[in-house]
């Protein structure tokens, strides 16, 4: 069931009057029946995976629990100091054994169902190059929906319990929704237990401004995947399906258009999903906040894909920095080199390896993933260490930092290195990436640009141009006034009531009007969706 189809619409509809109708102490128990309904529907028998990962979770957190609980118990009772200390450190040598256990079960999942195929294929040409008779048979497996997101999700809270942060729940219903929430299984947000949990689990009422803005949110969302995104994609689909056939501007302009599409339908997806919950109270996780106003690539990726950025920064990058390993790597950092910024930065670079490593592979299981997460470690690092020089020569030759078109020239900048980055992402493997940019650079295509066929690619006309340039306009607009403070919503609330119904029914026929769809009227499935 696709969130951008009216099956889902019509599900939306049932469980929240299904939620505001019953009684305040079930409420909760009717998202979770919905939530094991929708991905019943969607993955059938694969649900046995999501049923593991909660209990494994629930399990794991309530021993931690219990060993925590036990020890000071004990300890309590003891007063040498020593005593203590070993009974603390025996406590959480068996709490680290509980929580690597769950990591190995839940990640093991994860690796078989996602990268199985993809390291058998790696260990053969290994096999091959030396001459082994071995040969591991490929296995055709099914990903179940949204494990790549719900694992995530899960193994934070049973990370969070170990690290003290949050109690234990004794509820396995409750755990079960905060994995299984059904908005957000597809795509995300990934949540954190301490911000998600409680507001899925009180009691809310109807309340018509949450309901307004959660269609309201819905109906952008809608626009921005169906309108835009789909349409951007007719052309992305035919230059990137058959790149040997173009080049120049058309290569270009599919690179361009792909990170339009990706976008739209991504932050799209975001706004249904949390328009949905937002009729119900409940209120997730921001996973996009404008990134291509962003003036460097650190900022885009703190701007884009939020959640699993933070994910990877809290569960990756912090653990690595202040691992025994690292702390030594500071310290001969140090004594080697004079330069105490370039001490500070190797152990950074150490950590953030990691971290774009975890972002590659997460995506998929191919080279080109992880060459797409290495790219952007690249960027960063050359950014990193290049910063105290670009900075001098900012000095020396006196740019006003402060003036607009120093901020444009860094816009344009970042989105030209996210550019690249998206072309990595989109192609079918790294030498398709290559190719198409290098022919990126042929002055044979210019003429396409005056005779017209550039506007005809993937079966499109010129209005569909005009429509993505509108589009395009409409996304600038609002993300310009977002950046500036201006709370959308609520000013279109303020209007009068004429004015408010012309501007949704006008999105709304947009969307049925112009929106792209396959046979049957059926809408197109969200590009990651697949991750």
């Amino acid at each position: 069931m696709s969130i951008n189809s009216l099956n889902f619409i019509l599900f939306v509809a049932i469980v929240c009057i299904m939620y505001f109708l019953f009684p305040k102490k079930v409420k909760w128990v009717i998202l979770l029946f919905a939530s094991y309904v929708f991905y019943f529907l969607a993955s059938s028998k694969l649900i046995v995976f999501l049923l593991a990962t909660t209990i494994s979770i629930y399990l794991a957190a309530l021993l931690i629990g219990k060993i925590e609980k036990n020890t000071k118990k004990i300890c309590k009772e003891i007063e040498d100091k020593a005593k203590k200390k070993e009974i603390k450190n025996k406590a959480k040598t068996k709490k680290k054994w509980v929580i690597v256990a769950t990591l190995l079960i839940n990640f093991g999942f994860l690796a078989f169902l996602k990268y199985f195929n993809f390291i058998a294929g790696n260990l053969n040409s290994l096999f091959e190059l030396f001459h082994f008779s071995i040969e591991i048979p490929f296995k055709d497996l099914i990903l179940p929906l949204g494990i790549s997101y719900y694992t995530l999700q899960a193994v934070s809270y049973a990370i969070d319990v170990y690290r003290g942060k949050i109690e234990p729940d004794k509820n396995l219903g409750r755990v079960a929704l905060f994995v299984s929430f059904f908005p957000q299984i597809v795509e995300g947000p990934i949540g954190r237990y301490e911000s998600l949990a409680n507001q899925l689990y009180e009691p809310h009422k109807f309340n018509y401004r949450n309901a307004k803005f959660g269609i309201q949110l819905m109906i952008w969302g809608y626009f921005k995947k169906m309108v835009i995104a789909d349409r951007a994609g007719l052309f992305v689909n035919a230059v990137f399906g058959s790149y040997s056939e173009y080049s120049g501007v058309a290569i270009f302009l599919a690179i361009a258009l792909y990170t339009l599409q990706i976008y739209a339908e991504f932050s799209g997806c975001m706004d249904i999903v949390r328009g949905t919950a937002q009729i119900m109270g409940i209120d997730m996780a921001v996973n996009f906040e404008r990134p291509f106003f962003s003036r460097s690539v650190q900022e885009f990726w703190r701007r884009w894909h939020i959640t699993l950025g933070t994910w990877l920064k809290d569960y990756i990058f912090y653990p690595i920095s202040f691992s025994k390993f690292t702390l030594k790597l500071t310290e001969k950092a140090k004594k080697l080199f004079k330069n105490s910024y370039i001490a500070k930065l190797i152990p950074a670079a150490f950590a953030l390896f990691f971290v774009w490593f975890g972002n590659g592979i997460w995506h998929g299981a191919s080279w080109k993933y992880i060459c797409y997460g290495l790219y952007y470690y690249i960027i960063m690092l050359l950014g990193m260490l290049l910063e105290p020089l670009g900075n001098k020569i900012v000095q020396l030759l006196k740019v006003n930092t402060k003036a607009f078109s120093y901020k444009l020239w860094q816009i344009l900048r970042t989105t030209g290195f996210v550019f690249i980055g998206m072309l990595i992402f989109r192609s079918h493997s790294l030498q398709d990436a290559f190719s198409m940019f290098t022919s990126m650079f042929s002055l044979k295509s210019i003429g396409s640009l005056v005779d017209g066929s550039l506007l005809k690619i993937g079966g499109l006309v010129p209005q569909d141009f005009t429509v993505l340039i509108i589009g395009v306009v409409m996304l600038f607009v609002v993300g310009l006034l977002q950046e500036k403070g201006y709370k959308i919503r609520e000013k279109i609330e303020e209007q009068n009531l004429p004015f408010r119904w012309l501007l949704y029914y006008g999105i709304i026929f947009a969307i049925i009007i112009l929106g792209i769809y396959g046979p049957g009227y059926v809408a197109s499935d969200f590009i990651y969706g697949q991750f």
